[in-house]
């Protein structure tokens, strides 16, 4: 995991450098830099060194994975890797939760409202879907 984590701090670092030399060149080419393209790439920084950051406090905890080994071969990382939902709807669920929620933030309070519950609901049937039913153990 090490590697990944290099890999995102390394592009943190290289959109860091793009931020910067974008804010200079459109202040030059308008005399204000433009405000929308500079804050897309600064949050584009913040998300690689956030996911980066993550990736190297999970590789000291769990310690060395196959993928950190150059001598390893591909059967090294063989076995269980956890557990995957064999088929969920939930996620879907939140999804439209979570686009009534946006769509009412332009149309009303009430609508917002609605959806904050929604999402809600549906984020509390996404964690418990295996303690009820078919799947659960």
């Amino acid at each position: 995991m090490k590697v990944q984590g290099w890999l995102f701090l390394l592009c943190g670092l290289f959109f860091a450098g793009v931020t910067v030399a974008y804010w200079f060149w459109t202040k030059a080419a308008t005399g204000v830099g433009e405000p929308v393209g500079t804050t897309a790439l600064a949050i584009s920084v913040g998300f690689a060194f956030m996911i980066g950051y993550y990736l190297m406090f999970t590789a000291r905890r769990i310690g060395a994975q196959p993928e950190d080994n150059k001598q390893a071969d591909i059967s090294d990382g063989a076995g269980e890797i956890g557990f995957f939902s064999p088929s969920s709807w939930w996620p879907l669920f939140v999804c439209l939760a979570a686009a009534f929620t946006f769509a009412g933030f332009v149309i009303g309070l009430w609508m917002f409202i609605m959806g904050v519950f929604l999402v809600i609901m549906a984020m509390i049937g996404f964690v418990f879907q295996y303690y009820r039913g078919h799947f659960s153990h």
